[in-house]
């Protein structure tokens, strides 16, 4: 396992529409391990949060401190982890819902359906990176 990369080293893994998990401190200390959609971009993780999703700025507001992994099932195995204080956002966010739904869907019509449902306005989680862990199994 090659490790103390770069995300050069690691080529288009966070253009891939793999489902990140993220990871939240509740408040009797244990960890909430949740699935969501993520960009990468302008140097940081963008992850846009629906209506039944408002737990998790509840969590963050409480306690801004987050994990996320993205990482392959097959292949290289390569990985990335990242740690650092979210921030709550409140602009781009039918930008962002778009953008992803394109990534994630395979039918466009069916992608701006799902975007064009969303409100205009919504909270966008934004973690830019603390500390990086990045991987891979290439040799």
């Amino acid at each position: 396992m090659r490790r103390n990369l770069t995300l050069d080293d690691i080529g288009d893994l966070l253009e891939l529409p793999l489902v990140a998990v993220m990871g939240l401190h509740r408040p009797d200390g244990s960890i909430l391990l949740t699935p969501v959609w993520h960009e990468f971009r302008d140097g940081g993780f963008n992850v846009w949060v629906s209506l039944e999703g408002q737990g998790k700025l509840r969590l963050i507001e409480r306690d801004p401190r987050i994990s996320m992994v993205v990482c392959e099932s097959s292949g290289d195995l390569r990985g990335v982890e990242v740690r650092g204080e979210a921030k709550v956002l409140r602009t781009g966010y039918r930008d962002i819902v778009r953008r992803t739904s394109h990534r994630y869907m395979t039918d466009a019509a069916a992608a701006d359906r799902f975007a064009d449902s969303m409100p205009d306005d919504g909270p966008v989680i934004r973690l830019e990176p603390g500390n990086l862990r990045i991987w891979d199994y290439a040799e």
